[in-house]
């Protein structure tokens, strides 16, 4: 068995196994009952059985030309650069030039978004002559198969989140940390969010446990949680939106959770969510990518701490922000006080505070994050 065959469960797609997943999407019924539904939300089941082999055809006719991962890379980069303009007042970004082309990092960033997240980082990194990364993704938001197939395409490796028995868990943890390991020894960048699930409430801080999963494969090497880290060249990444287009589903989720205990997704709702991320206007979006962690300490917490120093302290403040924290500032003006109050407006008293707080937390945790002390 080769190396790349241990990972076969878990990895992307290479190339010679591109061209039957494309086929597989397309003869995929889930898969075209979503973009039907995505095109035409209230038409009946009999028009979805009427246009389903048009566009099978058009599908067909439009993916044959792609055959490797590149291809794929390069058609998404395409559709990107499509979507920045019309989504988005442009993207700038800082940092980038500490970084070797030529090295691979471990980018370890706050998470706004499912999909354009790393998306977006990637499209900074390909059009500034950078390797594009591969992108860590929970199978909680694999549950279609197509979902699956799609993401293996464009460079997604899976994180096994559903594994609940502790054997399951921990081959599971030890299968990824080797994987991340193998792809920077061979000289593939990663993607991975600094904790489980998107940051709905505006606090970007680090889970210890994702940083003590990347030590699993240290453990087997007998290396040191710092020495271990060190090599990992690890770059945390602050990823600013000035609009979030889920700002208020998320503040309605939020609200669910605290008075109702559960929040019921429904059945397209994750891949509504990735919708709506990728064509809801985001305004202006900054990318910060830090310093390389060079000299982490001896365990997860505090190597947590110090990466939250870099991902608050450079998180792109805009003045919807302000406005959200009541903090003065003079770019905060009539225009954006009315924007924060017209979306304030469309929700109950009991979950305007989350709205609010998914702008205002990133200004509040910058600023506690320069009065802290340093480990």
């Amino acid at each position: 068995m080769t190396t790349q065959d241990i990972y076969q469960e878990i990895r992307p797609y290479n190339d010679n196994e591109v061209p039957a997943a494309i086929e597989r999407l397309i003869s995929d019924d889930e898969f075209i009952t979503a973009i039907l539904h995505y095109k035409f939300p209230s038409a009946s089941k009999f028009l979805f059985w009427l246009l389903a082999p048009l566009l099978r055809y058009k599908l067909r006719s439009t993916l044959s030309k792609i055959k490797t991962v590149e291809d794929v890379q390069i058609n998404v980069a395409k559709y990107l650069n499509k979507t920045i303009k019309t989504t988005t007042g442009g993207i700038t970004h800082s940092g980038l030039d500490k970084l070797d082309p030529e090295q691979s990092y471990l980018f370890v960033s706050n998470h706004r978004d499912i999909a354009m997240d790393p998306a977006l980082m990637n499209w900074v990194l390909y059009n500034n002559k950078m390797q594009t990364v591969r992108i860590a993704i929970g199978d909680n938001l694999l549950k279609k198969a197509c979902s699956t197939e799609l993401m293996k395409l464009n460079k997604s490796f899976i994180v096994k989140r559903s594994a609940k028995a502790p054997r399951q868990m921990l081959q599971a943890l030890g299968l990824l940390s080797s994987y991340i390991k193998h792809s920077l020894e061979t000289n593939n960048s990663i993607w991975i969010a600094q904790k489980e699930g998107r940051a709905k409430d505006g606090n970007d801080f680090t889970d210890p446990a994702i940083l003590k999963m990347f030590h699993v494969e240290g453990r087997k090497r007998k290396e040191s949680f710092a020495d271990y880290m060190n090599g990992l060249n690890i770059v945390p990444v602050s990823i600013s939106y000035e609009n979030d287009p889920l700002d208020l589903q998320k503040a309605k989720e939020l609200n669910a959770l605290a008075t109702q205990g559960s929040y019921e997704k429904g059945e397209f709702e994750d891949i509504d969510s990735i919708i709506k991320g990728i064509i809801g206007n985001k305004k202006r979006i900054h990318i910060h990518f830090g310093d390389v962690v060079t000299s982490a300490p001896e365990n997860a917490d505090e190597l947590a701490v110090e990466m939250d120093k870099q991902i608050t302290q450079n998180y792109h403040l805009f003045p919807i922000n302000y406005a959200a924290a009541n903090v003065e500032s003079n770019d905060v003006n009539k225009s954006v006080i009315s924007e924060l109050n017209e979306k304030l407006a469309q929700l109950t008293e009991e979950e305007k505070p989350y709205l609010r707080a998914l702008y205002a937390n990133p200004v509040n945790n910058a600023q506690k994050s320069k009065t802290e002390p340093t480990l």
